[in-house]
């Protein structure tokens, strides 16, 4: 087995033109954004190259992602996905907002998890939706108390809401239990909030921690979620994504303006379904890969910066660091940007309990991980 982590250079990744390496000037290493420092897995490569060959360039149709997504989801997970209950959709977030607009109005509350994903708020606040934070708690976990607040918030006065869970959650990595969601639904049942949940980091759990689609729990029938093979493949250049509904709310679904489904790319479809059939050895190599870096991380940072808090993700390739121990402000990536010369999320945009905090991502090889702890330590 070979890791796709360990396969391209420093000078080879900065030959690219997307956003990671063209965002910051050329003397900066970037641990930012959510690329993955690999190569394209060869049959993921080959669907496009085919595609090309043969000018298969148009747009999509059918259910053949959804049926790609329902074999991967049977194989890892024991959770089927019913064509019927799905729709086409151009990313996770433009399908969460697509869905969002299916169950509530202008001015209606979405409840999120702070510290959480920035487009959420981003997101919600454009679609003119009300963002009210249920922070996690200090463990990175789910709150129920702060859940069942926020929900009984966003609900009062009989007004629709909704849920937006991060299923891993971006930014800690945590993932959920099949305790925890059940205990969602049962208060999202409770209050009238409706639950739509970000899956897209769901193919990346790591050892020792187990993936638990929120739609095989009970009581989650009313509710959606959203998935991509973006992530796990490093493919958010090919855009493809797939809204699936519990079995009550598959009319609501049904529902979604068919130009919706004009927006992924037909390219995206393609490869992002050669991932999901044929290229799972490939993302087995690379979650091996991703769970020795995260050992790796709290070696590098236990020897070269033991003050910053850290606790090890168990999906995603995200870690959330805590720097207020530090003494570089709400912001510190900012500082570690202008002195260490080394690009992190900054830590203020995941919302309440994000100051003095970064997002580090780890994919990338052992050698870059270990440069980007060292300019962060150069700092002090």
């Amino acid at each position: 087995m070979s890791n796709p982590l360990r396969m391209l250079s420093l000078e080879e990744l900065r030959r690219r033109t997307s956003m990671k390496w063209r965002a910051y000037d050329p003397d900066v290493l970037p641990a930012w954004v959510a690329e993955m420092d690999v190569p394209l897995a060869e049959p993921v490569a080959e669907a496009i190259r085919e595609a090309v060959r043969t000018g298969d360039t148009g747009y999509p149709a059918g259910t053949g992602y959804a049926e790609a997504w329902d074999g991967f989801a049977r194989r890892r997970w024991d959770w089927r996905i019913p064509a019927e209950h799905t729709a086409l959709v151009p990313d996770v977030m433009l399908g969460v907002v697509e869905v969002l607009k299916l169950v509530t109005g202008p001015g209606d509350a979405v409840v999120v998890n702070p510290p959480v994903y920035p487009p959420f708020y981003q997101f919600v606040a454009h679609l003119d939706r009300r963002v009210v934070e249920a922070p996690l708690d200090g463990a990175g976990r789910l709150d129920p108390e702060a859940l069942e607040a926020a929900f009984a918030r966003a609900a009062a006065g009989g007004r629709r809401a909704a849920f937006l869970l991060c299923s891993p959650h971006n930014p800690t990595g945590t993932v959920h239990t099949a305790e925890e969601l059940a205990g969602v639904a049962a208060l999202a049942a409770a209050y009238g909030v409706r639950v739509v949940v970000d899956e897209i980091h769901a193919p990346l759990v790591l050892p020792g921690a187990r993936q638990v689609p929120y739609l095989s729990v009970p009581g989650s029938q009313d509710a959606f979620c959203l998935l991509s093979a973006s992530k796990a493949w490093n493919l958010a250049g090919l855009k493809a994504g797939l809204a699936v509904a519990g079995g009550a709310a598959a009319d609501e679904l049904a529902a979604m303006p068919e130009e919706v489904g004009h927006g992924p790319s037909h390219l995206g479809v393609i490869a992002h379904s050669a991932a999901l059939r044929q290229a799972t050895g490939w993302l087995d190599e690379l979650l091996a890969g991703l769970d020795e870096n995260r050992r790796l991380l709290g070696e590098l940072l236990s020897r070269e910066l033991p003050a910053v808090g850290h606790r090890e993700p168990q999906g995603t390739f995200l870690a959330w660091l805590d720097c207020r121990a530090l003494g570089l402000g709400e912001d510190p990536a900012a500082v570690f940007l202008r002195r260490g010369r080394v690009a992190l999320n900054p830590g203020p945009a995941f919302g309440t309990g994000g100051a003095g905090h970064v997002r580090l991502n780890l994919a990338t090889s052992p050698e870059i991980l270990a440069e980007v702890v060292r300019r962060m330590a150069s700092v002090l």
